[in-house]
């Protein structure tokens, strides 16, 4: 799997390279494609409230592009910045932005229209309520434009990984002014600098969203296509059955039964098909330690030895993931074995003990929670299902609800859940899960408030040492194990299945050498390179 994503800036400056890349040899130019993701993005108001999911991510790189991006050595690399360049002491950044790039509304990318974006991201924008990402800028102190084309950013402590926030997995997209002065209309009005803009009528919500060719796009030759129509999918076997018929170009999956299916019609010549464990999430159950059963450790501790994540694997997923041990996954300098981690394993009797002591603690109340499932697939909930027969055995009782994944994640920003199906946690920098953990985010949504994580995500932003982030990670991942704040499932493969006819979907080279483009970290491929042969 992934080795760990490199800061990269440790000693060091993300600096251009004369030069720039062109198009590659061989694609061709035109042609429209319907691109089957994975579910419904509701909005598109980037800073702090949109809630891009991979599939939200898929079709935002469409439209926008970030100030940096990662390549397959696990850098973060410049993108519409030219260079980001540190302090000696990484508590000041330099961002100097490419000049001659222009907004699909004719604005001019420049300096002020970057710190707009990025105040917006801190939540300093009265015009646009940011109180998800406001978190997770805390920790930036200043951004000031000294420039036309130039800015400093100033932070709170030493920060290494800050690059890693530019980027934020795709999600940092940098959005013009105009689309930003209208909280109203913030979410549907996708103006950026990417390699499409918003066709006319474009988003429908539940629909699709229709992209177009953006003629003036910053990168040479790019993109290929005249047009992307992206369609969320409502279950996987729609999926490939629209796949098969030709209704879909390309779909975008994580479902376990799809990949198989999905490698099989590749062996016989039918499709195109990618997938890959690097930049994988974590699948995982979510407890809200914030709120009864969950708050108290002998339910967490129940429940982690009733579940059986081999079984469910082997059932539900053909044997086809990776068991997790924590958030960190194999090929990583922070991954543990099950052994080293300390994490509970399947074992019914030391459940039930659990179980029993959870209801002598609580006036013999049986020890029941409701297993929220976002999405609305058949083979989610037969996952759930199969999860409830393994906590049954135990005589824990499981109530389950499913409901779409935006009202999932809805439900999570909301803490109003007690065990959720989540996947999330790609191979990135550590340092970018600090916001999901630490107490006191909004993205904390299993409310975890312990001293221990605190200190150690605290201690991993500011260390340059790469020995001691490593350690400082590992016993991060031990303390997960011993306080069972989740339960860890397995690394989930992304892939993509295409039609014989669709190339491109591993990317092509970056601006200034800075190397090939990284197709399918979470599960997302880069619209721009994507062609019909």
């Amino acid at each position: 799997m992934l080795g760990a994503l490199a800061v990269m800036l440790i000693g060091g400056t993300l600096t251009a390279i004369a030069g720039s890349a062109g198009a590659a040899s061989g694609p061709k130019h035109g042609g429209s494609i319907t691109y089957s993701v994975e579910a419904e993005t509701p909005g598109y108001c980037l800073p702090g409230q949109s809630q891009l999911a991979p599939a939200g991510i898929e079709v935002a790189s469409a439209i926008y592009d970030t100030l940096v991006t990662t390549n397959t050595k696990n850098q973060y690399v410049p993108y519409l910045a030219q260079a980001v360049t540190p302090n000696a002491t990484f508590d000041s950044w330099t961002i100097q932005l490419r000049p001659n790039i222009k907004f699909h509304d004719g604005e001019t990318l420049d300096a002020n229209a970057v710190k707009l974006n990025l105040d917006t991201y801190r939540g300093l924008n009265p015009k646009i309520p940011s109180p998800l990402s406001g978190f997770t800028w805390k920790n930036v102190s200043s951004v000031d434009v000294t420039g036309p084309l130039s800015l400093t950013i100033t932070t709170k402590t030493p920060w290494p990984a800050f690059p890693a926030l530019l980027y934020g997995s795709g999600r940092t997209g940098i959005v013009a002014p105009a689309q930003l002065a209208d909280n109203n209309t913030c979410a549907t009005n996708l103006i950026g600098t990417g390699p499409f803009k918003l066709a006319p009528g474009g988003y429908r919500l539940n629909e699709s969203t229709t992209v177009v060719r953006n003629p003036n796009y910053w990168r040479p030759g790019l993109p290929y296509l005249d047009q992307i129509k992206f369609v969320p999918a409502q279950e996987s076997a729609q999926q490939l059955n629209g796949l098969q018929a030709g209704d879909f170009d390309i779909i975008q999956t994580r479902n376990a039964r799809n990949i198989v299916q999905l490698r099989q019609r590749k062996a016989s010549g039918q499709i195109n098909e990618m997938d890959t464990d690097n930049g994988t999430d974590v699948g995982y159950g979510m407890l809200n330690v914030g709120a009864a059963p969950f708050n108290d450790i002998n339910a967490r501790l129940a429940i982690a030895y009733a579940g059986d994540a081999n079984q469910i694997n082997q059932i539900r997923n053909q044997g086809l993931e990776t068991l997790a041990t924590g958030p960190f996954a194999p090929g990583t300098p922070y991954y543990l074995t099950f052994a080293q981690a300390g994490l509970p394993q399947h074992n019914v009797a030391k459940a039930k003990h659990y179980a029993q002591l959870y209801s002598q603690a609580h006036g013999g109340q049986t020890l029941s929670y409701t297993y929220l499932t976002p999405g609305a697939d058949p083979e989610l909930l037969a996952l759930a299902e199969l999860t409830k027969q393994q906590d049954a055995q135990a005589g824990i009782n499981v109530n389950i609800q499913q409901v779409d994944q935006a009202t999932g994640i809805s439900n999570a920003i909301a803490h109003q859940f007690q065990f959720l199906a989540w996947a999330n946690h790609p191979q990135a920098d550590p340092d970018t899960q600090y916001v999901w953990w630490h107490s006191g985010s909004p993205v904390n949504f299993g409310q975890i408030n312990d001293p221990v994580i605190d200190q150690t995500l605290d201690q991993g932003r500011v260390e340059t040492d790469q020995a001691k982030r490593v350690q400082i990670y590992r016993q991060l991942n031990k303390q997960f194990a011993t306080k069972v704040y989740n339960l860890w499932a397995f690394y989930t493969k992304w892939a993509v299945g295409a039609q014989k006819n669709i190339g491109g979907l591993n990317g092509a080279a970056l601006p200034d050498g800075h190397g090939q483009a990284f197709a399918l970290f979470e599960g997302i491929v880069p619209p721009a390179t994507i062609y019909k042969k």
